[in-house]
Order: C-alpha cells, then sequence, then structure tokens
C-alpha cells in the first residue's frame, strides 16, 4: 500500500515544539522539557528509514486531540464545558499517539514518564485517556483511517499507591463518561463496579496495593498516578510484566516530585529518563519522556519561574489565575513559617523539585553523589589496603535476614578506607529479595555479599571473612569491634580462636557511643577523605540510614522503623569500627606530670 506520509513539521504538536526549543516559550521551559520537544523535531526529520521505523502520522495525533473535545470537564471553573487542551497537552498526547510503526500503525511508544507540579491537569487527564482506550482507541497503517481496528475486550487499570487515589481516577472518568453524551451511549457506567464498554466488553477498573487479586490480565492501558508515592515498584512492575498480549499496549506514568529520593523508584525510574534524555548512548525508541521542574540554580522564590513546572501559567485564564494565587499563598505560608516540612512540600508538589529524602535521612543527594564519588574498583581497593593494619567490626541482625562485616583502614595519607560485606540465609534470599526489592543473588554472585546454607544466617562466616581478609590481602586486624545485641555468643569464639580478651570490642549503640563515628564519617566524605571499595550493597545501605539525635546533639544512625527493609547492617557494622579507629587516632597522655608541666594546663 503506498502511502505518501507528511513532515508533520506543521501540525500543532510540532509547532509547540518549535516554539518551546527556539521561540517565545523557552524561557518558560526546563531544560528536560527542551530536550524532549528537540527529540521530536529530530525525530522528525529521519522517520520512515531503515534505522528509524517510525512516522508521525497527524490521523493518529489528531485522534486524541479531537477525543478530549467529546469529554465534559466536571470540576472547577470550566465545569460543564467540554476540555480544551492547551498547546503543552497537544504536545504530550500528540506524540505519545502520534509516532507509530511505519508498516504497522503500531504505537511506537509502549511506557511514558510523566511528571509535573501538582494542580495541572494530571487526574483529569489520564481519566480521559483510559475512556479513549475504552473507546476509541484504534489500530491501523500510516495514514489510513479508513483500515481502523478496535481493541476488543480492552482492559484499562487505574493503578495508584492507595485505593482512595486509583478511584480518583476511576471515580473522574465515570462522572466524564456520564457527562459527556457520545461517551455515555457506548458505556455502562455502574456506580461501584469497573466501566464496560456496550459491545466490546473489557472493564476499566481502580488497581492498587489493596487490590485482593491484582493479576492484571492483558491491559491496553496501565495508568501509574502518582509514582512519587509508591514504596517499591510492585504495582509499576505488575504492568509491565502484564504487556505483550496486545499490539500496542501503553504504560503510562504520571506523577510529581517526592521525599525520599534515593529510596523511591520513582527517582530511579526519572534518573533512567533523563539519561535517555540527554545521553546520546542511552538509546530508547519506546520510551515518551516528559519533565517538567524548576531547572537546577532556578530560585524558587522567583515567580517568573513557576511556569517550568506549572504549564498551566503559561497560557491566561481563570483558572491559571487561581493556581497562581493557591502557589503563592503556599509559598509564602511556607517560608515564611520557616518550617522545614512545609518548604519540602512546597518544593515537591508545586516545584517538582525532590528532596534528597526525610529530614533527618543521614546522607543527603549531595553526600550520596560523594558516596559514589568515593568508590573505587576491587583491585584498585586492595592495592590502596593490602598489608595494613585495620579495624573489623560487624552487626548481626536476625538470624534470618541481613547481617553485616566492614573492615576500616587508616591509610598514611589520612584518608580512611571501607570494606563492607553482607551476610544472609541462602533459603531466605528470594523472600527478601521480593519484601526489600534488591538483588541479593545477583549481589551474591558479585562477591557484594555472602549466602549462607540454610534458613538462618550462620554468623562463623563473618569471621571467616575477616579471615579470609588476613589471608588473601594480609590484613593486621588490630580488633573486631561490635555490636553486643545477638552477638555475645560470636565475640566469645573469637576471642578464644585468637587467644586474646580484648580482640572483640563492644562498641556502645548509644547516640554519645556512635557520634564521633556517624558525623566524622560524613565530614570526611564531603572533604574527600573516603575511599569504599565498590559495592552496591553498600551505597544501598548507606542511602537507607537515617539519624536519631539525643538533646545533646549526638546522633546515632538506624532504620527508619524497626521493622523497615531499608537495611543498614553493613554500614553499622563500618561504624562500630570507624568510632574506635577515631579513637586510637586521638593521642592520650599517660604522664600526668607532662600534662601539668604542658602549657595547655592551668587551673
Amino acid at each position: 500500500m503506498a502511502t505518501r506520509w507528511q513532515s508533520g513539521l506543521h501540525h500543532p504538536v510540532s509547532v509547540y515544539a518549535k516554539q518551546v526549543t527556539q521561540g517565545r516559550l523557552r524561557d518558560q521551559c526546563c531544560k528536560y522539557e527542551i530536550l524532549a520537544c528537540q527529540r521530536h523535531l529530530d525525530d522528525l526529520k529521519r522517520q520512515g528509514t531503515d534505522d528509524f521505523p517510525y512516522v508521525f502520522d497527524t490521523t493518529r495525533a489528531d485522534r486524541i486531540i479531537r477525543w478530549f473535545g467529546q469529554c465534559i470537564q466536571v470540576r472547577g471553573v470550566d465545569a460543564g464545558k467540554p476540555i480544551q487542551l492547551e498547546p503543552w497537552q497537544v504536545f504530550d498526547l500528540g506524540c505519545t499517539y502520534g509516532w507509530v510503526h511505519k508498516d504497522t500503525g503500531a504505537r511506537r511508544f509502549s511506557h511514558t514518564y510523566n511528571k509535573r507540579a501538582r494542580g495541572n491537569y494530571k487526574s483529569s487527564e489520564k481519566s480521559c485517556q483510559g475512556l479513549h482506550h475504552m473507546c476509541g482507541d484504534a489500530i491501523y497503517p500510516p495514514y489510513h483511517p479508513e483500515l481502523a481496528r478496535f481493541e476488543q475486550e480492552p482492559e484499562v487499570e487505574c493503578a495508584a499507591v492507595d485505593r482512595g487515589q486509583a478511584m480518583r481516577v476511576l471515580g473522574d472518568a465515570k462522572k466524564i463518561a456520564q457527562a459527556s453524551p457520545n461517551i455515555a451511549k457506548r458505556l455502562i457506567v455502574p456506580r461501584s463496579n469497573p466501566i464496560v464498554h456496550r459491545t466490546r466488553g473489557g472493564y476499566m477498573r481502580a488497581l492498587s496495593k489493596d487490590t485482593k487479586n491484582k493479576d492484571s490480565g492483558a491491559p491496553t492501558y496501565f495508568i501509574v498516578d502518582e509514582y512519587h508515592a509508591h514504596p517499591n515498584s510492585e504495582i509499576y512492575d505488575l504492568g509491565t510484566n502484564s504487556f505483550g498480549k496486545r499490539e500496542q499496549s501503553l504504560l503510562d506514568v504520571i506523577t510529581t516530585a517526592g521525599d525520599d529520593a534515593g529510596s523511591k523508584p520513582c527517582y530511579e525510574e526519572e534518573l533512567y529518563a533523563k539519561r535517555v534524555l540527554e545521553d546520546p548512548t542511552v538509546i530508547d525508541e519506546s520510551y515518551f519522556i516528559m519533565i517538567r521542574e524548576l531547572d537546577e540554580g532556578d530560585n524558587p522564590h522567583d515567580e517568573k519561574l513557576w511556569a517550568k513546572p506549572n504549564p498551566c501559567l503559561r497560557y491566561p485564564s481563570r483558572y491559571s489565575e487561581i493556581l497562581l494565587k493557591q502557589i503563592r499563598d503556599e509559598h509564602n505560608a511556607a517560608y515564611a513559617s520557616n518550617d522545614p516540612n512545609k518548604i519540602r512540600k512546597f518544593l515537591t508538589r508545586r516545584m517538582c523539585l525532590w528532596q534528597s529524602g526525610s529530614v533527618n535521612r543521614y546522607l543527603d543527594e549531595n553526600c550520596m553523589a560523594k558516596v559514589r564519588t568515593a568508590m573505587v574498583p576491587r583491585e584498585e581497593f586492595a592495592a590502596l589496603t593490602d598489608g595494613l593494619r585495620c579495624n573489623c567490626g560487624f552487626d548481626l541482625g536476625k538470624r534470618i535476614d541481613l547481617s553485616g562485616a566492614a573492615a576500616v583502614f587508616d591509610l598514611p595519607d589520612g584518608r580512611i578506607a571501607f570494606r563492607l560485606h553482607g551476610f544472609m540465609p541462602e533459603n531466605g534470599a528470594d523472600r527478601h529479595e521480593k519484601t526489600d526489592r534488591v538483588p541479593y543473588k545477583a549481589w551474591a554472585q558479585g562477591g557484594y555479599c555472602t549466602l549462607t546454607p540454610g534458613d538462618v544466617t550462620d554468623n562463623s562466616y563473618v569471621y571467616n571473612w575477616i579471615c579470609a581478609g588476613e589471608r588473601e590481602h594480609d590484613w593486621q586486624v588490630d580488633e573486631v569491634d561490635y555490636d553486643g545485641h545477638n552477638a555475645t555468643d560470636l565475640a566469645i569464639r573469637m576471642n578464644e580462636d585468637r587467644n586474646r580478651e580484648d580482640f572483640c570490642v563492644e562498641v556502645a549503640q548509644t547516640c554519645a557511643g556512635q557520634n564521633l563515628a556517624v558525623k566524622t564519617f560524613r565530614e570526611l566524605l564531603l572533604q574527600g577523605r573516603v575511599v569504599i571499595e565498590e559495592s552496591p550493597l553498600a551505597l544501598w545501605c548507606l542511602q537507607n540510614a537515617i539519624e536519631i539525635q539525643n538533646n545533646y546533639g549526638d546522633i546515632k544512625l538506624s532504620k527508619r522503623h524497626k521493622d523497615d527493609t531499608e537495611r543498614i547492617d553493613p554500614v553499622a557494622a563500618a561504624m562500630n569500627a570507624l568510632a574506635r579507629v577515631l579513637v586510637k587516632r586521638t593521642p592520650v597522655r599517660s604522664d600526668i606530670n607532662e600534662h601539668i608541666q604542658s602549657d595547655d594546663w592551668g587551673l
């Protein structure tokens, strides 16, 4: 079938892209929106080639844009009126649905990442898209809508971290469907059950961690709403694992920024998305990305920049006036109160800026970047530390989960080097991979942790690890420092084996006992005086640690909750050893007469 493809260069999608990359909107857009728009323009130049078998079918882009015109707004100042997409929405939706395979017409993009601030039509937009997939989504060769085939038994999942948020998207979809005559006649919209197509069947339903049967059959459209609030990727993975049964399934992530950047799957997903836009070597042609946020270095007090994360502010309307006033009020209330929690909420929800962990996160994003810089390959670490004196430490968790060990070296150049290791019962590895959401078995294969035989951790492997360091790297172990909880038997056995009562030294797990090590590690890290053997386990544990402070300003490390799966045991082991290394660094006067005669003594 001979088809003359249009360039798409003058379509509203492309017009917006040109305004963003080189026109009047450039100053109102962040770096990543500019890159996303430039990506579209660059793709137009190579569409339909052997290396890039996709074309921008303007008829497919127009279908989704026209669809929104059939949807009646159900809340706010425009309630009762057909939805009018703003130019930035035309770009996002037109891009997502307009790019198709040059032969089959199947959608190019199978998953998306959309980030923008609160109050910018997130949930209502996804509700309308869900209705589109129930009624109007079709596939046909480019520019041949007469050959359109519609999905039979469409399955639309409105997925969120809890049922309330998932029902927000589904509930809005039901209200919009009932208020829109052309949609209402096609769908059965019960009060409490999923939406069903009158002739093609299928369903549109809410899905969350609270849903009893979370198996997703063959979704045509899978919405992941407010992904920043998800503590793990369970729901996201459920969507991707359900794909492969339809010709053009779409997983659609919509989110703002959030807290706990280091521990949220959304933040990791965003880092990858940014690499796709920034790094020409990272190629993912099936991923549509639109990130709207303040740029690095932007002043959150400058109202002229608020349009970057809030695209609704770019186009004057009654709603944009209301939104601007609300953002201004929240800004003034947060900064006038000087309340860190209110400021964080303003920056995440309104400026779309991720915040590095909770208020008491031990290492912020800057420190974690320093950790990554401090890590060196195993061979380089061995060259630095082989044959040197060191303190080892261990922290034994419950016998059924992670325990940790570490070796700490006071290097001749003033730096301190750390090697961390974990221990996990082999029979519990599968279970802990699901609960902790980290690849313990892969880490074991890489030598970052040891899986001990059986259902419980064999603590003798901790001592074996220390002995292996002495044997293979000629470590000169001065002592082993430990948390006494669950560890007395192991410490006694190690003392007996070395015929030394002071080989194992218990370190107090109080704020006062840990303060010197915990504060000094962070200071040395910021000064570039820390070396860490490269380890994804160590990196994960460091970003999990939070700090607890007593009334005197002393701090120690802890997990967020007693039964939390964000484990820190190898880091705790390192702090035990570091505490004693630092004590040895401090000279102690043994001669009282010498002290009295010194210049720093007086009454």
